[in-house]
């Protein structure tokens, strides 16, 4: 493997000063690769060092723009697997509009490597059909129908059942994988525009989401799960870690206050998952509600299972998924199961 071809990662602020440098750069200007979701830069081990910006070119296009970059070419795999990431059919450079498409994972590839690719697409074109949607006074309805045609029109390809709550539901053969979805998430929040509101999908087999993806619609985050690959939130690993704060649907009820401490309500239940597992929360939970349904969580458990998380069910068990879109799920999700359990314990 040659110095151009080495592997890169996603830079974090402690790579800051290297990636300036390299970049002949000031450091406020790599700001944006930290704090924007639409906004990365990769870093490799001996120098390698590239900018990029996600945008929508004049064809309708969703592309990775290379911004600036030091030894590292167009198509190298991680630059690739970064468009892919963000939803983009291509990447092109800025100063020279040179661009190569994105490869699609091959057919021979597993299916949750299959299934994270498909769906990266299908929430950029959730989210054009839902910024599309916004503006023209679409009731909330044609919004959420406009997102899951997008959705189902990219994922069907995998050939297997997929769900979601506006969906007829689908008789799902024993021991098939099946994927869910939640075209919009947080529609209260989208109509009144406070975020978040997102799209979630999630790959599920043997009752465990194996992949997941949640997109959250408003500011561009991606949390993402792949098999054993661990999560992410835009390219950087996460994990959960223990704390005092506590994210639930809606309004507080009994148990819930006192619980941990500090109790916050976003409305966007994949996000609230999400959350958990990043560490910016330590626990949420819906156990003194009537619940919640397989896909508004599917994928946000996905991340957090795969981030180190635990999710428990009423009884302590450890939850399951069936592929019933009408039945609801009540349960605790947190950092680990310790916390799950003395939650449970207190809201229960």
């Amino acid at each position: 493997m040659t110095p151009a071809t080495a592997a890169l990662r996603t830079a974090t602020r402690s790579d800051l000063a290297a990636v300036a440098d390299a970049l002949g750069l000031p450091l406020p200007a790599l700001a944006p690769a930290i704090v924007e979701p639409d906004a990365r830069g990769l870093i490799g081990a001996e120098g390698q060092v590239v900018l990029l910006r996600r945008r929508w070119a004049a064809d309708a296009t969703a592309e990775a723009v290379v911004v600036r970059r030091a030894g590292v070419p167009l198509d190298h795999p991680d630059v690739l697997a970064a468009a892919a990431d963000w939803g983009c059919d291509r990447v092109r450079h800025l100063a020279n509009d040179r661009f190569v498409p994105v490869p699609p994972a091959p057919e021979s590839a597993a299916l949750d490597v299959r299934f994270a690719h498909l769906a990266a697409l299908a929430a950029t074109r959730v989210e054009t059909a839902v910024a599309l949607a916004r503006d023209d006074g679409t009731p909330p309805v044609a919004a959420d129908d406009a997102a899951h045609a997008a959705a189902v029109d990219v994922l069907g390809v995998l050939g297997v059942p997929v769900l979601s709550g506006g969906s007829a539901v689908r008789q799902v053969p024993e021991g098939m994988p099946w994927i869910v979805i939640d075209p919009l998430d947080g529609v209260r929040n989208y109509l009144a525009g406070l975020p978040p509101w997102a799209f979630s999908a999630a790959l599920v087999h043997g009752g465990r989401p194996v992949a997941g993806l949640v997109c959250d619609l408003s500011p561009g985050r991606r949390w993402t799960a792949t098999g054993d690959g661990g999560a992410a939130r835009d390219g950087v690993p996460v994990r959960t870690r223990s704390g005092s704060t506590l994210v639930v649907p809606s309004g507080l009820n009994g148990g819930s206050v006192g619980a941990l401490g500090r109790v916050r309500i976003t409305g966007c239940t994949a996000v609230d998952l999400c959350l958990v597992a990043d560490g910016a929360a330590a626990a949420w939970h819906d156990v003194d509600r009537t619940g919640t349904h397989v896909h508004d969580v599917a994928g946000g458990l996905a991340v957090l299972l795969a981030a180190g998380g635990a999710a428990l069910t009423v009884d302590g068990a450890a939850v399951v998924l069936e592929p019933d879109t009408v039945g609801r799920i009540r349960f605790v999700a947190a950092a680990d199961e310790a916390l799950a359990r003395t939650l449970l314990d207190a809201v229960a």
